[in-house]
């Protein structure tokens, strides 16, 4: 007989016991006077009086009529972006959140399965639940031939056999809907191992939604309760999302009185730094669910046992017995503030006291110095004769958030070449490959909404791309902040006049920081504030640059080659 079940019987002592709490049981909704019994880093029993069980060695937390929960599931998130996890996780768990389902297009989109296999190890230590999905950029050949090798895509299809590996990441629909692809080899090698397929269906409606469907277990994109509707209508799982992409909660919590909360789950999609800072992370999430009007017994769900069930974490998102001790105290339900948190059965935070500190990592060599990318003036130069007998090229507006829109720019010209006309918001933008098969080329276009008016600013964060992308009023300074980052090893560079005015390495694969998330924040804030010094007034610019290679956004888009047009599914030039 297991421990666990003689503590569940009376029989011998629990290790550890929550008394006097009003525990959360997500399968019914209700709030009970329960005592949690922990035995072996899992639930053994929630009896009415856990004295039975209290030995001499049992430690014993009072949580004085305080709700008692679950620890909370991020549905849906980047970790190998922006900032390592394990100088950023005690944040995470602070809050309670306890589990983490993660992409992991940034590493993996960068080294394959090697990437996936080194987030896994960077992550298995820490005191947080990571479960992660596999990467299906690199077979994606819609604007050109798939980039994973057959070997390269066979090792990531193995990948599905890893026990933390919950199904395959978000598959952009252009990929998939009306047309064959090589992703589909992860995708039915996920069905028959009974894991998830996640969607990106941003866009995606009517007949095309419904054949989205046929490919996708989950979605994270809509933006509407209507969509939200239209997705559970068809047998999606649909995550609402609270982060630093965007806020799409009014969408869910408008959904829940029509289709109920079962098929509804919660997530970040990413916390930059400063917001998981000063907000948190998934109790953010559930606080601004309960914000938009849902009541706490749904919302609770739809960020533990729904995500659970869903990615089939059999072991989480309840406090039934068996389940692994995940467990929080909550003192006020509606600003959810968590005051002590058990994760695996270890007390990481008690009476909000973080017990957990910000470990390190070392990662294999050659994710140090992973972005090589050519920064000679020929990579920026577009001769004059691209434009039309009006001086007028193809170019790309920046919208709302993550929205971008073909347009017609005029640009200057200077010595046989068109260059930035700021005074009319046109500045050059460049998406610079650098992947380490690729020869670093890549193509020069330009860019209006965006409000630079001198200087240049990259990046090596280009979401689902591997890329470099560099944008600027200036040939010269656009070059010097390619370079910059170039010579970082990734990250961010900000130039003016010449000298970079602020920056911010992200060693770990040119995808984020591996400093101390409080550092990360600082030197995210000098960027954006830079930005500002040169003219750059859109909200979240720094995002709005990021997003400019992500097709997953069906509008145009930058690649290596061209501008991708989404909707049309081709590569157009500078040409009108």
């Amino acid at each position: 007989m297991k421990r666990a079940q003689a503590v569940a019987l009376g029989e011998a002592p629990a290790d550890l016991v929550v008394a006097g709490g009003r525990v959360f049981l997500p399968e019914t909704g209700e709030f009970r006077a329960l005592d949690v019994a922990v035995c072996d880093n899992e639930v053994a029993a929630l009896p009415d009086d856990a004295s039975d069980v209290i030995g001499e060695d049992t430690r014993v937390i009072d949580a004085d009529g305080r709700a008692v929960l679950p620890g909370f599931i991020d549905a849906h998130t980047h970790v190998d972006t922006v900032q390592t996890l394990e100088n950023a996780y005690h944040y995470a768990l602070e809050g309670g959140t306890t589990t983490l389902v993660t992409e992991t297009s940034g590493l993996g989109g960068v080294f394959g399965a090697e990437g996936v296999e080194a987030l896994l190890a960077a992550t298995a230590y820490l005191p947080i639940t990571v479960k992660a999905t596999v990467p299906p950029q690199s077979l994606a050949d819609t604007f050109g031939p798939a980039r994973a090798s057959d070997s390269e895509a066979d090792e990531l299809v193995d990948l599905l056999d890893d026990d933390r590996i919950v199904g395959v990441g978000e598959t952009d629909w252009i990929h998939v809907v009306g047309r064959d692809s090589p992703i589909e080899r992860l995708h039915e090698r996920a069905r028959r191992e009974g894991k998830r397929n996640c969607g990106h269906g941003a866009g995606c409606d009517g007949a095309k939604l419904s054949a989205f469907a046929g490919a996708v277990d989950n979605d994270h994109e809509a933006i509407s309760t209507e969509g939200v509707v239209e997705r559970v209508e068809r047998g999606i799982h649909a995550i609402g999302r609270y982060g630093s992409v965007r806020d799409d909660i009014e969408a869910i919590a408008g959904a829940v009185d029509r289709v109920g909360a079962a098929e509804l789950s919660l997530s970040t999609d990413g916390m930059w730094p400063r917001k998981l800072i000063d907000e948190g992370l998934m109790d953010a999430v559930v606080r601004r669910t309960i914000d938009a009007g849902v009541e706490p017994a749904d919302a609770i769900p739809m960020a533990t046992l729904n995500p659970a069930r869903h990615f089939g974490l059999d072991d989480r998102g309840s406090l039934a017995p068996g389940n692994a001790a995940d467990i929080l105290i909550v003192d006020d339900l509606e600003t959810v503030n968590v005051t002590t948190v058990v994760s695996d059965g270890e007390v990481v935070v008690h009476n909000n006291e973080v017990r957990v500190a910000p470990r390190s990592h070392q990662y294999p060599d050659r994710f140090y110095d992973a972005v090589d990318v050519r920064t000679d003036p020929e990579e920026f130069r577009v001769p004059a004769d691209a434009a039309d007998a009006d001086g007028r090229v193809r170019g790309i507006e920046l919208r709302d958030g993550l929205v971008s829109a073909e347009t017609t720019v005029e640009p200057a010209v200077e010595d046989g070449a068109l260059v930035a006309a700021p005074e009319r918001d046109v500045a050059k933008v460049a998406l610079l490959d650098r992947h380490p098969d690729a020869d670093g080329t890549g193509f020069t276009g330009f860019l209006s909404g965006y409000g630079i008016e001198r200087g240049g600013v990259a990046t090596s964060m280009t979401m689902e791309a591997t890329g470099v992308l560099a944008v600027g009023a200036d040939d010269a300074d656009l070059r010097a902040a390619a370079e910059r980052v170039d010579d970082l090893g990734g990250g961010w560079a900000v130039v003016r006049d010449g000298d970079v005015i602020a920056e911010l390495p992200y060693r770990v694969g040119g995808c984020a920081a591996d400093l101390e998330v409080e550092e990360t924040a600082k030197l995210l804030d000098a960027v954006e504030n830079a930005l500002g010094t040169l003219g750059v007034g859109v909200d979240r610019p720094l995002i709005s640059l990021a997003s400019l290679p992500f097709v997953g956004v069906p509008t145009m888009k930058l690649t290596p080659d061209g501008y991708a047009d989404v909707i049309r599914q081709e590569l157009v030039g500078l040409e009108l």
